[in-house]
């Protein structure tokens, strides 16, 4: 019973791994956290460290949420209330290092 579980759910991670598309090594951190914003996330960040935000690297991308309501819709081709969901609200947690510098000195 359990093994028809496992493929279910390795499927969903994996889905909301592409979804999220977490950082890839050519992007920057801004560049991470712009990207997330114009796919519509509000990014939430934890970061460590005191060096500027060019000098970060992103350590992870984890926890995306989305928060949908049903909401009624009547429009051209239905005399009756359809109810359609709405996406009310996204967010997701990026991780960073700003300890040490890109290029590895301090």
């Amino acid at each position: 019973m359990r093994m028809r579980w496992l493929l279910p759910v390795t499927a969903v991670c994996a889905a909301i791994t592409l979804s999220t598309g977490i950082a890839a090594a050519e992007e920057t951190a801004q560049e991470t956290i712009n990207r997330l914003q114009s796919e519509g996330y509000t990014v939430n960040i934890d970061r460590t460290g005191t060096l500027p935000m060019s000098q970060c690297v992103v350590t992870n991308v984890r926890n995306p949420n989305t928060v949908k309501q049903w909401v009624p819709y009547v429009g051209p081709g239905t005399d009756e209330r359809v109810l359609v969901q709405q996406t009310v609200s996204q967010s997701i947690s990026v991780s960073l290092d700003c300890n040490r510098s890109i290029n590895g000195t301090r």
